[in-house]
Formats: structure tokens, C-alpha cells, sequence
């Protein structure tokens, strides 16, 4: 290798949302830049006009090809299909000709539409696929939703995905679970996401409070979560639960109405800025979701010094929680489990301290020089 720096090119679609993969590419991004030194470059086709979410290292370039597939969302289902082939046409073509030019070690794809042809593009660069959810939820097809047609449509779907992850120099997942069900691959290693925020304070777990974190919609399994806090709000009358999260509350509210859930003690909280105060704020974290690519707040909420009740949901929870030593995993889906699992913890002081205490040491693998270091190991044995 000659002494300039590693030049790397990520592909990503937009960074102006405030979404978990925007987040963690941006804190990836920054420290490679900042510390490890990497000539950095960010590829995106959303967004031309409009200011990046979370802040990104002077030194990182950011180039928009301005392809606009969001557009696609105002077009009927046939006019969708003419305007796809145009667009993506237009953004292999403009993404090939700065890949040309940039020539980069190596060109990261955050697989999206450009897996379907990065691996033609003959800029000299090793090629890396990084995936962000696991592979049962990757273009999700939900099954109450699906016929003939589209079983057939994502089958072949799969079988042409799997052939360009194939072609890659190295496709990263987030948790060896999923690791495991890319059988057809060889290539495969595994780098989970980083944290989010340093590990400076815990909390003192005097606060009675369950807290809960996610986006309102049914993965994250609130219905069950509420139904497993209704079974046990009564015996537990000094205890509080406390969701939050962005999207719509309104089935959420319905079920509290239906199961006459004490709402002095059951809030349903928009998203906030500072969610690390709320996790410093609470004695408890319960993960109730029904899939996950990782669990980002999983190992937030054990930062912070939280125990921590989840279901052993696909993927991530086996892979973080260490079963009654930093926390419970519980039978995934099922609400009187996650009750009891709650209510033993809730009861039992000495318990919620030993398994904070457990978390925060556990965690540190997580940490983002660790989890950065994985990375750089990683690009230095492919361009060697």
C-alpha cells in the first residue's frame, strides 16, 4: 500500500432523514475521517436541496447525483416502471462516471439500487455490501399481503440479489443470525453498529419507570407490549411505562382505551432530541419488537445502565442480551412471558443492579472505536 490515505466512496441514498442507517453512517463516516484518517466520499441521489440531518466532518465530501427516484411515489403503478428503468439508467451512468473519476480503494454499498450493477462498474475499486436489516425483512414481502405473483416476483428477487453479493469482495450483516441464514454466500463477515453516544453516565435506577423506544408501527410489537403491561400495572402500582418514538399513536391510544390502562402511568411520547436523558430517567428497558435488523436501542438503553427485558425476536437480541446476566430474553411474541419477565424485574432491586451493572460492561464492545477498528481491519485486508 503507498502512504496516502485510503480512499473509501460510500453509496447511500439520502442523509437529510433522521433514520438509524443516516446515523450510524454518519457517525462511521466522521470518526474514519477524523481519526483514522480516510479520504472519505458520500454518494447520494435524494435530497439535492435539502441540509444532511445529523452533522457530517468538514473534511467529508458529499457528491448528489440528483437522481430523485423519491419521485416514483407520486406515480401510478404503471408510469412506475417506465420511470424506474429511466431513472436508474440515469444513475448508473452518473455513478459510474464519478467512481471513474474519484477512483477509490473501495466503493461501500449500503444495497440499494446500485447493487444491481456496482460490481460492473471497472473503477479499480473493491467492492463492499453493507446490509442494515436481516435478510427474512430485506424488501419485506408481509404475509397477509402476498399472492402468487409476488412470492414468485420476490423469490427471483432473492436469487438475483444473492448473485451480486456473490460478485462482492465482502457483504457485512449486523449479527451472526443473520450471518447464518446467507448460506449461498461465502464472503460473508459480520460488524454490528456501533453506539450512538459515549458511555460517561448510568443511570441511578431510582425512577420507577419502563421505558421503551421505537417508531410506532406494528415491527416494534407496542400492541403486545401494552398488553403484557396491562396484566401487571395493578401489582405494580408505584411502576410507570414510558414509549417513545415518531409515527402515529392513534392504534396505540385505542388499545389503552380498550384495555382501560391506567393513563397516569402509561404515556405515549413523540420522538425527543435527547433520548439518552430519558433512558438515565428510567429503572428498565423492555424491547418488545416481532423483527429487527439489530436493536439499536437495545444497547443504548444497556449504556445507559438498564437492564433489559427483549424478545429473542429475528435478528439481533441473541446476539446483544446475554440471557440472566445483562438482561431476559423472553419467547418472542409472547405477551405473558414479556409480563412476567416485567414483573420479576420490577420486584426485585438487587436483580435490576446486578444486570445494569452486567450491561454497561458488556456493552463496551459496541463502543465506536471498536466497532471502527473492525472496519479499518477489514478494508486493510481486502486492498493489501
Amino acid at each position: 500500500m503507498s502512504n496516502s490515505p485510503l480512499k473509501i466512496v460510500y453509496c447511500t441514498p439520502a442523509l437529510y432523514m433522521s433514520g438509524g442507517v443516516e446515523r450510524v453512517l454518519t457517525l462511521k463516516a466522521n470518526y474514519m475521517a477524523d481519526v483514522l484518517g480516510y479520504d472519505i466520499t458520500i454518494i447520494l441521489t435524494e435530497g439535492k436541496e435539502k441540509p444532511l440531518f445529523y452533522p457530517l466532518s468538514d473534511i467529508i465530501k458529499v457528491i448528489n447525483l440528483d437522481v430523485n427516484f423519491e419521485a416514483l411515489w407520486a406515480c401510478s403503478f404503471v408510469k412506475k416502471i417506465f420511470v424506474y428503468l429511466q431513472k436508474q439508467r440515469i444513475f448508473k451512468k452518473r455513478l459510474t462516471e464519478e467512481l471513474m473519476r474519484l477512483k477509490p480503494d473501495i466503493t461501500v454499498s449500503l444495497l440499494r439500487r446500485e447493487i444491481n450493477f456496482i460490481n460492473d462498474i471497472q473503477d479499480g475499486s473493491r467492492k463492499i455490501g453493507e446490509l442494515h436489516v436481516n435478510r427474512a425483512n430485506y424488501r419485506n414481502f408481509e404475509a397477509g399481503d402476498t399472492n402468487l405473483i409476488k412470492r414468485l416476483f420476490a423469490r427471483y428477487w432473492m436469487h438475483n440479489l444473492v448473485s451480486h453479493l456473490k460478485r462482492l469482495d465482502r457483504f457485512v450483516v449486523l449479527t451472526e443470525e443473520d450471518k447464518a441464514s446467507w448460506t449461498e454466500l461465502s464472503n460473508v463477515e459480520v460488524i454490528p453498529d456501533p453506539l450512538a453516544f459515549d458511555i460517561d453516565q448510568v443511570s441511578p435506577l431510582t425512577n420507577k419507570r419502563v421505558i421503551a423506544v421505537g417508531r410506532y408501527v406494528y415491527q416494534k410489537g407496542f400492541d403486545l407490549l401494552l398488553q403484557a403491561w396491562k396484566k401487571i400495572e395493578q401489582q405494580h402500582p408505584d411502576w410507570e411505562l414510558a414509549i417513545y418514538g415518531m409515527g402515529d399513536r392513534t392504534p396505540y391510544e385505542q388499545i389503552i382505551e380498550e384495555l382501560q390502562i391506567d393513563r397516569t402511568r402509561c404515556h405515549l411520547n413523540g420522538s425527543t432530541s435527547d433520548i439518552k436523558a430519558e433512558y438515565l430517567n428510567s429503572s428498565l428497558f423492555v424491547f418488545s419488537s416481532r423483527f429487527e435488523g439489530f436493536g439499536m436501542v437495545l444497547i443504548e438503553a444497556m449504556a445507559c445502565g438498564l437492564p433489559v427485558i427483549s424478545y429473542d425476536c429475528p435478528c439481533g437480541p441473541k446476539d446483544i442480551v446475554r440471557h440472566n446476566e445483562d438482561g431476559l430474553l423472553v419467547p418472542s411474541g409472547s405477551i405473558g412471558s414479556l409480563a412476567k419477565a416485567m414483573g420479576k424485574m420490577m420486584c426485585d432491586v438487587n436483580l435490576r443492579q446486578q444486570m445494569a451493572k452486567a450491561a454497561v460492561k458488556n456493552v463496551q464492545r459496541y463502543k465506536l472505536d471498536s466497532v471502527c477498528q473492525h472496519w479499518h481491519s477489514l478494508f486493510e485486508s481486502i486492498v493489501l
